[in-house]
């Protein structure tokens, strides 16, 4: 399941942003296209598993479905394919490989918290 690895590299990337700017993650923003490879549901559950023990334990995973959009050479415009199964423009038929969106997989955002230092 390399879903795992992926949501391990998620909570590092956020963990060393939060550790050098002094914050605390509260929410991990993602961008996940149609034709990330990723399975959304199987990346959430090992989100939670890959915070346990960090200081991201708590914190959500708000993940973004981006869909596939081509460009169509013969209508000269981009289209959103309602299947990612036919490469073919929705509006006239004609297939195309040229993809503009649909393959990220991408943190775009943190929401964060100040961190209060402890009174001694």
């Amino acid at each position: 399941m390399h879903e795992l690895s992926i949501a391990m590299s998620i909570v590092g990337l956020a963990q060393e942003e939060a550790e050098r700017r002094g914050v605390q993650v509260n929410v991990v923003h993602l961008k996940l296209g149609a034709l990330s490879g990723v399975v959304k549901q199987a990346l959430l559950s090992c989100y939670e598993m890959a915070c346990e023990s960090t200081p991201l334990q708590g914190s959500r995973l708000l993940v973004e479905d981006i869909p596939v959009v081509i460009f169509c050479p013969s209508c000269r415009a981009q289209r959103t394919l309602s299947s990612v199964q036919l490469f073919c423009c929705p509006k006239c038929g004609t297939p195309t490989s040229q993809i503009v969106q649909g393959k990220e997989l991408e943190v775009v955002a943190l929401e964060i918290q100040e961190c209060v230092p402890n009174p001694v």
